[in-house]
């Protein structure tokens, strides 16, 4: 799987780890920065983790901030985009099973290391449900 991943200042030691976690996986990843601590700004970052999955170049997209809450709401601006702050193994897998996200945004400052790594697994590993759930990912499509 091709998986789009970028940060900020306050995510970025979390999203050099999830990189490497997702390349030992044998995923494919784009890395969107940034490159060093150095602050900047989430959109900017958040943006093109959306674009690559918006244009097919990435399969899902990552991104990792102090929070998340941040990356995902910038995420969602984006069309087509339906990004989830996940804090937690089970919102990972309700949000693919429910929601088809496409994006996940992680906390860099909140949740461990471990954590995070089995929520990016999940995220991955989880197939949208479909059934009931189609009709509403399709109304929350139709909002864009």
């Amino acid at each position: 799987m091709k998986v789009s991943i970028a940060g900020d200042h306050a995510g970025f030691e979390g999203k050099e780890l999830v990189k490497r976690h997702l390349a030992a996986l044998g995923h494919e990843v784009i890395d969107r920065g940034p490159d060093n601590e150095d602050r900047v700004d989430y959109p900017d970052f958040a943006a093109l983790v959306a674009q690559d999955v918006q244009s097919g170049r990435a399969d899902r997209g990552v991104l990792v901030c102090g929070t998340g809450i941040g990356m995902a709401i910038a995420a969602n601006k984006c069309a087509g985009i339906r990004a989830a702050n996940v804090v937690s193994v089970e919102f990972a897998q309700l949000a693919r099973e429910h929601n088809d996200a496409n994006v996940i945004a992680l906390s860099g400052r909140f949740v461990d290391t471990e954590t995070n790594l089995a929520i990016v697994e999940a995220f991955l590993s989880t197939p949208f449900g479909g059934g009931r759930h189609t009709g509403r990912v399709e109304k929350i499509m139709a909002l864009d």
